[in-house]
């Protein structure tokens, strides 16, 4: 088994990386000190395939075990779903020392992080991403938050994990089109920070759209790269924000198309090839590289522009309501080079409709 430290000043916890290991569970939290009563959140597509494992190994710690589901699907991850958690655990009377510990992809791990975040001022929970866009992004780094018919993750908070469980054995019954969408994650972390990771993308493409051994390392160099930004900066106040490479547009996407159209990772992959597009107007970036950033997305079977039937200004709109615009401005995470980016904002209207190909 791999371990990846997450260095936060008082609260630090560890991503545990292996293959068959949810078994193992139980015996690991045991240890924390936490109340005997404990909730799992799943949904039911993730639910039947792994929570009596893991039920089963947290009884076997001690635990009395409480399972909430909520729908699956983006549209779900939201305040009326979020009610429905906190109603379960008030009637089955979880306290201050009881913990969630979510089994799922993004939006399971979204809403029971903000769950736990909020339920009796704050708890402890636990992420056990069975996604790869969980596993290499969501489940890391504290980001908690539900969906606003205005916005997407417009309502959350920060609230680390105590630790994340991360078995890639589940991603053999994880839908292709998950699969690859979590890619885009991983493209991105190539861009911003390890040209190296990103050369390994490309060369070992059929290696990893067969699931072969080279994931372990996909994965885990995510979970460092992403563990390193967050170590810096918790709370999203600079260096951070480089990891929403891809997400002004693609957030904007999602939100304009009800979060129904396009998976997460689908909306940033158009994303970052629009964003690369934009750092090459602004003469960021050679075109030669704006192409294998192109050419590596679309390699992998990802989207790479938006549709023409899809409303452009619905999209604009849609950023100027974006959490990461301030006083208005927008700011986008532009790549300069392969493994390299700038935060950037002061970009003209024109330039964005432009790009849009909106009037």
């Amino acid at each position: 088994m791999e371990k990846v430290r997450v260095k936060l000043k008082e609260r630090s916890y560890d991503i545990y990386i292996g293959k068959d290991i949810l078994r193992n569970i139980g015996n690991t939290i045991k240890p924390l000190g936490l109340s005997p009563r404990i909730a799992i959140v799943s949904n039911p597509t993730v639910y039947p395939l792994y929570g009596k494992v893991i039920a089963d190994s947290l009884k076997k710690g001690g635990f009395e075990v409480l399972i909430v589901t909520i729908p699956d699907g983006e549209e779900y991850k939201n305040l009326l779903w979020l009610e429905h958690i906190y109603n379960i655990l008030l009637k089955a009377k979880l306290d201050r020392k009881s913990a969630l510990i979510a089994i799922g992809g993004g939006v399971v791990g979204d809403i029971t992080g903000f769950a736990a975040s909020t339920y009796m001022r704050g708890i402890t929970y636990i992420q056990v991403p069975t996604t790869l866009l969980a596993q290499v992004d969501s489940s890391v780094g504290g980001k908690t938050g539900v969906n606003h018919r205005l916005g997407k993750n417009m309502i959350g908070t920060f609230w680390q994990p105590r630790l994340v469980w991360i078995d890639i054995a589940t991603l053999k019954t994880l839908p292709e089109r998950e699969f690859i969408a979590g890619l885009a994650e991983v493209i991105k972390y190539g861009v911003i920070s390890d040209r190296d990771l990103f050369d390994l993308l490309e060369e070992g493409l059929k290696k990893i759209l067969k699931h072969e051994r080279i994931m372990m390392h996909v994965i885990k160099r995510s979970c460092e790269i992403k563990a390193g930004i967050v170590s810096k900066d918790e709370r999203e106040s600079g260096l951070r924000s480089i990891l929403n490479y891809g997400h002004t547009i693609g957030h904007a996407l999602e939100t304009s198309t009800d979060y129904k159209r396009y998976l997460h990772g689908e909306a940033v992959a158009i994303g970052m090839c629009l964003e690369a597009e934009l750092a090459g107007r602004l003469n960021f970036i050679s075109n030669d590289k704006i192409h294998r950033i192109k050419s590596l997305i679309e390699s992998y079977g990802l989207p790479s522009k938006i549709p023409e039937d899809i409303d452009k200004q619905h999209i604009l709109s849609s950023m100027e309501l974006d959490k990461k615009a301030i006083a208005g401005e927008l700011k986008f995470i532009l790549p300069e080079d392969i493994g390299k980016v700038k935060i950037y904002k002061g970009i003209s209207d024109k330039i964005i409709k432009e790009l849009l190909k909106i009037g």
